[in-house]
């Protein structure tokens, strides 16, 4: 098992991609992984290859890239009945979440990434998993993730890491990380090729993405560009 490789669970989105960067500068193999589980839209998923692409290309670090693999996950939306797997209105149910959560969404993502990053020899994972934009998601709370990493280490009988570099910090300071991790390249990446929104718009162009621009996604998305720009002037 090496300790200098990672995997990253790579969706396509901004957090992903700012993840996949933090990864590629600090292991000298980075991994990718993504999944199809019937979400509402597959925008997401088509930008994958454009963003790994032009990471690849970005810098010394981009060459530390490595193999990606898309893993079909139909069951999930079977058993789910949620605005991220139907037609269905971004609201709050009446347990108080908000009806994007996918139940067991991010513990599903986690175990079957610990099972082919065995099988790769690798027991760093990376996420972006986010305590303080978290959105209700319980499955994104820092105690979750760690749990369950100590939980696959017992039952892969291996020490599994599961990194998430955006667990404490909000919107704002994701964008800064970016800046500091590669310059105005990787904000023009993310701006132009990353997909947030859950609607799936494509259509609308704003200073800070696409998006459909009202949707909870992309107005974290926009707040937090918002506000980094204005530290920054």
């Amino acid at each position: 098992m090496s300790e200098t490789s990672a995997l990253v669970l790579f969706s396509g989105g901004q957090d992903s991609t700012v993840c996949l960067s933090w990864a590629l500068s600090r292991y000298a193999r980075v991994e990718t992984i993504g999944f199809k589980y019937g979400q509402r839209h597959s925008v997401e998923l088509a930008q994958r290859d454009i963003i790994r692409e032009k990471l690849a290309g970005l810098g010394a670090a981009g060459k530390h890239l490595g193999p990606d693999a898309v893993l079909d996950l139909p069951a999930l939306q079977s058993i789910s009945d949620t605005a991220l797997t139907r037609e269905t209105e971004i609201t709050f149910a009446a347990t108080g979440l908000p009806t994007t959560f996918v139940p067991g969404r991010n513990l599903l993502f986690l175990t079957y990434a610990a099972a082919l990053a065995y099988r790769r020899g690798i027991t760093t994972l990376v996420g972006g998993m986010c305590e303080t934009d978290f959105s209700g998601y319980p499955d994104c709370r820092n105690e979750t993730i760690q749990t369950l990493a100590q939980a696959i280490s017992l039952g892969l009988a291996t020490p599994v890491a599961i990194e998430t570099p955006l667990m404490f910090i909000d919107k704002s300071a994701t964008w800064e990380l970016a800046s500091k991790l590669g310059g105005n390249d990787l904000i023009d990446i993310i701006i132009e090729d990353t997909h947030t929104c859950y609607m799936g718009d494509r259509t609308n162009r704003h200073d800070w993405g696409y998006g459909c621009g009202i949707c909870p996604a992309c107005e974290l998305r926009a707040n937090g560009w918002t506000q980094w720009r204005a530290q920054k002037t």
